[in-house]
Order: C-alpha cells, then structure tokens, then sequence
C-alpha cells in the first residue's frame, strides 16, 4: 500500500484470520527501530569503553601524583642547599690559543662543572670570565640553554676586572706555592685552556704579568703522577697520567688489584669493561688544561 508523500511499507498482521489489521510503519520509523537495536547490541560495548576511560584517568592522576612528589622531593633538596661562599673562575680568555675541537671540549667539560655544581648540596659561587669568540659560537650553535642557566656568574670581562686582585688565586701546576687550605675570601681561578701541553705554563706567567697570587693543588699530598700535575676543568683525572693514591708517608699504595681479581664480582668486570670500551669518550671528558 502507497501514500503519496509518506512511503510505508505493509506487511500482514499476525491476529486472528478475521482481522485484517495491517502494520504499516514508515522507512524513517524502521531506521529509527534499527538505530535503537543497534545501540541496545553496542550496550556492553560501550560500557568497556567507560571503564577503559575510567582506567586511563585514574593512571594519569595517579602518574601526576608520582611527579608531584617527587617534584616536592627535588624542591625539598634544593631548599636544604647551603650555598660555599668559595668562588671558583674558569677563565675563558685563552680561546684563540685553541683548536675548535678543543673548544668543544672545554664547553663540555664547562657543562659537566655546571651541572655538578647545580647538584651539590654546597655549591661554589662559579663564574665564567672573558666568554667570547669560539667557546661562545660553540656554546651558541650547540647549547643555547645556556643563556638560561642558573647560579653562575658570565661575563665577557677578564677576572680581574670582575673581582678585585687581592682576592684572586690563579691555580697552576707551575706555581712553587702548594696550597694547604681555602680561604673564603679569596676567588680561585682555573686556566680554560685544552692545549695538549702546546703552551706550558701560560697560566702560571699571566698570573705573574697580572700580580695576582698564584698556587697549586696538593696533589703529591694524595696521589702519585707520572706526568705533569694538569688537570681538566672538571676535575677529572685521567687513567693515563698514572696516578695512583699515596699513604701519609708520602709513599704510593700498592695496587691490588691483580691480586684481587679471582675476587672481584662480576658487576666490576663489567664496568671495567665497559669503561674500557669507550676510548673516544673518555678521551674527550679527560683532556688536560692548565689548572
């Protein structure tokens, strides 16, 4: 049966013979019909879907939470950083004196000084002269955080223009003065320089031009050295330089290491190995500077 303007469709009716009703619904009312059915069979469906969210937002919260705490943590530590009144100068004014590689090489050794220095719970007041010219292009072109970084001190003036000459001690292995003790009032000054032994003792006769004291560290006092006493901004002291710790006699500890070895746990193999391992990394974090 057809009506103009409504399509329907009729089918027989399922009574007595005697009635002859018909059921007619429309092609709007069958896509209604079948929309609800559909809806009724995706009920599981889309309560899993619920839950899943539900899940999803709980793990969330509850990573939010994790990072809070330890953010709490890290605001914890920071607030119980009692900072060294000692201030410690890297100065930067040797830089045309270098290679570019060694350049990279200062900045990273720079960046490990920075951030060992930002983790400490007693940090020394760390300054950075005569910043300029390659070290800086370097520092521009692959780490332009640094403009960014806190709790240090740059200036593209030379040391002693920043601070005055009475409370500077320029730190060189050439210095016939042993330094014993820190004073608080005094600015000890590293040589920037990564120069593979090419200008020894620049540092030590710029001290002398410039009249400001000058001493070096006690190394003898804890370690034997084959070599010159050089060591990398950072600290580092490299296996290559032969140094080995010394007793308060003066005398050098005899190693154990050979007679230790049946002994030592596998975890220290592997370190030794893996340290072993990586001869250009090590190479480049150890250079010696004039310091």
């Amino acid at each position: 049966m057809s009506h103009e303007g409504n399509d329907v469709i009729t089918e027989p009716s399922c009574g007595d013979s005697n009635n002859s009703q018909t059921d007619t619904i429309s092609k709007r009312q069958r896509k209604k019909l079948l929309k609800h059915q559909q809806w009724e069979e995706q009920r599981d469906l889309r309560k899993q879907r619920r839950k899943e969210k539900r899940q999803k937002k709980r793990q969330e919260r509850s990573t939010q939470e994790e990072e809070g705490a330890e953010w709490v943590s890290r605001k914890r530590l920071r607030s119980e950083v009692q900072p060294s009144p000692l201030r410690l100068v890297v100065d930067c004014s040797f830089d045309s004196l270098m290679m570019f590689k060694d350049v990279r090489k200062l900045h990273k050794q720079i960046q490990r000084c920075y951030a060992e220095n930002r983790r400490t719970l007693h940090p020394v007041q760390f300054y950075l002269t005569s910043l300029g010219g390659q070290l800086k292009q370097n520092m521009d072109e692959t780490d332009k955080g640094w403009v960014n970084w806190k709790d240090i001190t740059i200036k593209t003036e030379h040391y002693h223009e920043v601070i005055p000459r009475e409370e500077l001690v320029y730190l060189t292995s050439d210095s016939p003065n042993v330094l014993t003790e820190l004073d608080d009032n005094k600015a000890y000054v590293i040589g920037g320089l990564v120069d593979h032994n090419h200008h020894k003792g620049i540092s030590f006769e710029r001290a002398k031009e410039l009249g400001i004291q000058h001493a070096q560290l006690p190394l003898e006092s804890f370690v034997k050295m084959n070599s010159r006493k050089v060591l990398a901004v950072n600290h580092v002291l490299p296996q290559r330089k032969g140094a080995v710790p010394v007793d308060q006699n003066g005398q050098a500890v005899e190693d154990k290491e050979d007679e230790d070895s049946d002994r030592e746990s596998d975890g220290t193999n592997t370190v030794k190995d893996n340290t072993s391992s990586m001869p250009d990394q090590q190479e480049e974090a150890n250079e010696q500077i004039e310091a």
